[in-house]
């Protein structure tokens, strides 16, 4: 296989590795460089998946700490904790020499590489591999690849989901199963090299990370779908959102406002769809054409 397909598809699962380090962070927001991380975790594994060293930390970001809805951080609880920079070295150290592994790689890699430009730092990663990604190639046969659903086909218990710690200890647990898998099946490990460099203003530039909002799309919503939006009334939790192709506000923003809202940001229009963002009150075709065809 050629070095370009190589780079595409990753590593045979049977070929040995020098290890992986699963990292999960929690942010103010969703833009790297400007929303910060406010919790981190950091479990270097051996190829086997055993822990051998950890990180974990909150973090005091210096700004709001946002969505409190979802992991659960308020200032107060953040005021005085470590900084992005007091932890930096002890999380280099955890991730030197391995791969480092997280559920939407793209996420955490971006926020852990923004974070490390504004301390002068620079982080020890030269590849990363997606679970969502190695899970997809396992023919699964799940509903869908949210964390939740892979801890719950595997018998793992989330004890708190959108905790950094709690989630990186449950991926810790399923990556060795999956890893199994992955051998028996002879599937490539989707293991990518990535480039270290810096993000200019906040902004993710690397080709193989996964578009912003295929990311928040993927991320589960602590609300139920009350059902379709009703106008004139208010916006209800859980309401799940679509965007169209052309939208006065920038897709970050939007994303931005769905999620600190308590909205579930979806991909595609259906029947559980609640509202759908478009600029053209009679669009022609798109996912604006889409929701009025469902009525």
């Amino acid at each position: 296989m050629s070095s370009t397909a190589e780079s595409r598809w990753g590593r045979p699962a049977d070929q040995d590795g020098a290890g992986w380090a699963v990292v999960d962070v929690e942010t103010s927001g969703f833009r790297p460089g400007q929303a910060r991380v406010v919790s981190i975790a950091a479990l270097a594994l051996s190829d086997d998946g055993n822990v051998e060293k950890s990180l974990y930390s909150l973090l005091d970001p210096g700004v709001d700490p946002g969505p409190t809805h979802v992991h659960g951080l308020t200032a107060e609880m953040l005021a005085g904790q470590p900084t992005f920079g007091d932890v930096v070295g002890d999380l280099a150290e955890v991730l030197r020499g391995r791969t480092l592994v997280a559920h939407n790689v793209g996420f955490d890699y971006a926020f852990l590489t923004a974070e490390a430009e504004l301390v002068a730092a620079e982080l020890p990663i030269d590849t990363v591999m997606c679970t969502v990604e190695l899970a997809r190639r396992l023919d699964l046969g799940l509903e869908n690849l949210r964390l939740e659903t892979l801890a719950a086909h595997y018998g793992v218990t989330q004890m708190k989901p959108h905790d950094a710690l709690d989630d990186a200890m449950v991926l810790a647990q399923i990556l060795k199963p999956v890893l199994v898998r992955a051998q028996e099946r002879r599937k490539w490990l989707p293991v990518h090299p990535v480039s270290r460099r810096t993000w200019p203003n906040g902004r993710v530039t690397h080709d193989e990370l996964r578009p912003l909002k295929t990311i928040a799309a993927r991320m589960p919503c602590d609300y139920a779908n009350p059902g379709r939006y009703v106008a004139g009334r208010p916006l209800v939790q859980g309401m799940r959102v679509a965007m169209s192709g052309e939208v006065r506000h920038t897709h970050e923003e939007l994303v931005e406002r769905i999620l600190h809202a308590g909205l579930a940001l979806t991909e595609s229009v259906d029947a559980h769809t609640s509202l759908v963002l478009c600029d053209d009150p009679a669009p022609e075709q798109g996912k604006g054409y889409q929701a009025c065809e469902l009525g």
